[in-house]
């Protein structure tokens, strides 16, 4: 499961759906359904969820009304909600906040600044402009690891896409013998800021290092690989990981595996995660 911003939830959702995962010959003859079944199924679950949220046995009790679908309770209802994803990718439902503990989904349409599914030849340069907006610069392959490996838009798909926009919104630049792709809106601003040695105390698996991933050598370097994908607390300086840190009993140890951190620096890092953890918390200087 994944939270999304309702104004840009389509566009990711229209990826991972392009794949039509539900045609594949292994949920055709596991759920017994054909993909021409599909637009009446799906618009069942939009109109049993119109009135408003629903648990999945409520749901499952509306949809297998209809005779074409009776089969379907035990999909409906299964814990581990496979078969709903495909509904949740098309915009036909998405999760509620959730009744005593119990999972419940809803129409997205109730969501402010929802917009529906663009078409994927729409949604994928916005992705990719949103990828590089946060991950830039960043090469092809990790382009195709965000939105191919993890929503399954597809490498020709993406390779097309890169392409179009080549021509007046993305940039190739050197990084350490490295050509990557950056949005020509931002080069002027990544020539010109200066290295200044800020540092930032990231959690672990934290988004921003797993949209480039931690194979990324701009980033993690291969020795600290291990530790930083196993989920250990990243120190980054300057955008790179550099060490690690923890907390125990509000004190906080930061390991770094090379010379020492400015300690002016690591003094605003400290304030910035005791302010978002809200409570205080001390440093032992290491």
């Amino acid at each position: 499961m994944n939270y999304l911003v309702p104004e840009d939830a389509g566009i990711y959702l229209a990826l991972r759906a392009v794949g039509r995962q539900w045609e594949l010959k292994s949920w055709r003859e596991f759920y017994r359904l054909e993909p021409a079944d599909w637009p009446v199924l799906r618009a069942v679950v939009r109109d049993a969820l119109s009135s408003g949220p629903l648990n999945q046995c409520d749901l499952a009790d509306v949809v297998v009304r209809d005779a074409r679908f009776s089969h379907l309770t035990g999909a409906l209802t299964d814990k581990s909600c496979t078969f709903l994803k495909p509904f949740a990718w098309q915009g036909d439902l998405s999760i509620a906040p959730p009744r005593e503990g119990v999972l419940m989904l809803q129409s997205p349409t109730v969501a402010f600044g929802w917009s529906g599914i663009p078409e994927p030849e729409d949604a994928g340069p916005q992705a990719v402009r949103a990828y590089l907006s946060a991950y830039g610069p960043a090469s092809a392959d990790h382009l195709q690891y965000w939105l191919g490996d993890g929503l399954s838009a597809g490498r020709k798909r993406i390779a097309g896409w890169i392409a179009r926009m080549l021509e007046d919104e993305i940039v190739t630049i050197d990084v350490e013998g490295d050509e990557l792709l950056c949005l020509a809106d931002h080069v002027d601003e990544l020539a010109s800021e200066p290295a200044s040695g800020v540092i930032h105390l990231l959690p672990g698996l934290d988004p921003w290092l797993l949209g480039a991933g931690t194979a990324d050598v701009h980033i993690v370097p291969p020795d600290r690989r291990g530790e930083i994908t196993r989920g250990a607390n990243p120190v980054l300086i300057d955008g790179r990981v550099e060490g690690t840190w923890k907390i125990a009993e509000d004190l906080l140890t930061v390991t770094t595996h090379g010379g020492a951190l400015s300690s002016d620096k690591l003094e605003i890092a400290r304030g910035r995660l005791a302010e978002v953890l809200g409570r205080e918390i001390h440093s032992d200087g290491h």
